[in-house]
């Protein structure tokens, strides 16, 4: 007899099956994002320890990192830097490969960015 799942709605859903590939592809750090309105934030989290390696918000991202490249719009940048700094600071930690968690949200947009920068910055995922 198969177990019967109710979601309450499609982000459910989706963050379910996002989240049931990490245990396919085993025990790697996973890159979570969460996107507000306003702002997005990212950390790095070992399951394995529970235990947040690196947490980032754009809000205290610096403006003394390289330029973004320039076809991206404000938010999209920031965005992208703080993908950058995540990877800069998760390296430092000694993170290479990671799983990227993009929660209930589609892959595009501040969270493409996000990922895109985050690779440019050295993540593998």
């Amino acid at each position: 007899m198969s177990k019967v799942i109710f979601y309450k709605n499609t982000a459910d859903r989706r963050k379910t099956r996002v989240r049931a590939k990490l245990a396919r592809i085993g025990m790697r750090p996973r890159l979570t994002v969460f996107r507000s309105n306003a702002h997005i934030f990212a950390q790095i989290v070992d399951d394995k320890k529970a235990v947040t390696l690196v947490a980032l918000v754009d809000s205290k991202i610096g403006k003394d990192l390289e330029p973004a490249p320039k076809e991206l719009s404000k938010g999209l940048k920031t965005a992208y830097l703080l993908g950058e700094a995540l990877a800069k600071a998760g390296i430092k930690k000694g993170v290479k490969e990671v799983f990227f968690d993009r929660g209930e949200y589609l892959y595009h947009g501040r969270i493409k960015a996000l990922a895109d920068g985050a690779r440019a910055g050295g993540l593998v995922f």
